[in-house]
């Protein structure tokens, strides 16, 4: 990061846009200076039109279109990544088995699939004309690949519904980084919703019930890792927000970001010699080998049903879905995995839950009368 930082420094010192030639010029111009969209290139989009025949009922079949879609994509997603993370592989009545351990490897399968439907949505589907430097991804790509590598990580040290219950509670370290970076105001009921998902946050961490022997306690570790996955996800929707100042697609910015984590993931595991291993791990169990398949299909499969649900219904409608998939997520695991949640804990649960849908509801009382509320997070590589 830093070298390359310092090149394009000095590329913008020499005035190499005025004075470049030669065949590393379009290289350096795409991936430094990017490119300013003309007036002619700009083609007007029409108005998107709902065809004569849509009804109440059409619909209602796409809104539940999108509700399972989301729905199976990262319940499915949250399951396994618990499975992968906390449980062995190759077990037998006489040995205990493996545990796959490295998280670099997953964040890797992961890109490299979302990169791949990117890349095909950007050759099939029309696009805007590309504005942005290439360089500009490689921070948000930075700051997500280090987010993913937290949130796989803090499964060694808490129990999945924490860490479930952390990223619900990301609402917060938000607003303080609007407030400190870009002079944001907020509403008095954000503060009161911000504070609510506070307390039932600490209400689950301070009455967790007894886990089976096989699911890790929450431990110090394990909080600092959930600490680092929501600083570093704050700052890539921030980022990202800045990004989409070009007028990319939210697919342009899908594949940005994607390419430059394929390229620091692959990077840091050639360096600590890790690549071979995993991919000796995957030959050594195919189970395995089908969980993290399955793993990546289903994250780069729900940021599609995530860019067709909000073009469709909206953010709001996004976020209800998404509000109740978290609830879904940690019943899911408890049946699954046996965690176990005292009443304390529930009613904890509970009030994150009641917050996170009276934000929705506040955000659009607030759109029917006119008022600007505060903007909706990216949804882009939330994954």
């Amino acid at each position: 990061m830093v070298p390359g930082y310092l090149l394009v420094q000095y590329f913008r010192r020499k005035n190499y846009l005025e004075t470049g030639r030669g065949l590393c010029f379009p290289l350096v111009k795409t991936c430094v200076f990017g490119s300013e969209p003309k007036v002619s290139d700009e083609v007007p989009l029409a108005p998107r039109t709902e065809p004569a025949e849509t009804t109440a009922t059409w619909q209602a079949l796409k809104l539940l279109f999108c509700a399972a879609g989301l729905q199976a994509s990262y319940l499915t997603w949250g399951v396994l990544q618990e499975r992968v993370m906390t449980r062995s592989y190759g077990a037998t009545a006489t040995s205990p088995g493996e545990r796959f351990t490295d998280s670099q490897f997953l964040v890797l399968m992961n890109r490299v699939l979302a990169l791949i439907v990117a890349g095909l949505s950007c050759i099939l589907c029309k696009q805007p004309r590309h504005g942005a430097p290439m360089y500009r991804y490689s921070f948000a790509s930075l700051s997500n690949v280090l987010s993913s590598w937290c949130q796989y990580e803090a499964l060694k040290f808490v129990s999945f519904p924490t860490q479930v219950l952390a990223k619900a509670s990301k609402v917060i370290p938000v607003m303080l980084m609007g407030k400190l970076v870009s002079r944001r105001s907020y509403e008095h009921w954000e503060y009161l919703t911000a504070g609510l998902i506070s307390i039932g946050v600490s209400m689950f961490l301070l009455s967790s019930g007894p886990e089976p022997r096989s699911s890790p306690a929450t431990t110090l570790s394990g909080l600092i890792l959930l600490a680092g996955y929501i600083a570093f996800d704050s700052f890539t929707s921030n980022w990202q927000d800045a990004l989409f100042a070009y007028k990319m697609s939210s697919v342009q910015m899908m594949f940005g970001v994607n390419f430059f984590s394929c390229l620091f993931t692959v990077g840091s595991l050639l360096e600590q010699g890790a690549l071979l291993e995993a991919t000796r791990f995957m030959g050594r169990h195919s189970e395995f080998a089908a969980h993290a398949l399955l793993l990546s299909i289903c994250s780069a499969c729900g940021q599609l049903f995530i860019f067709y649900t909000i073009g469709q219904f909206g953010a709001a409608v996004f976020t209800i879905i998404m509000t109740l998939r978290q609830a879904f997520a940690i019943l899911l695991s408890c049946l699954l995995y046996g965690h176990t949640v005292t009443v304390v804990g529930g009613l904890g649960v509970a009030v994150v839950f009641a917050a996170l849908l009276l934000r929705v509801y506040a955000r659009g009382r607030l759109k029917q009368r006119g008022k600007k509320a505060v903007p909706v997070e990216s949804p882009v590589q939330k994954v």
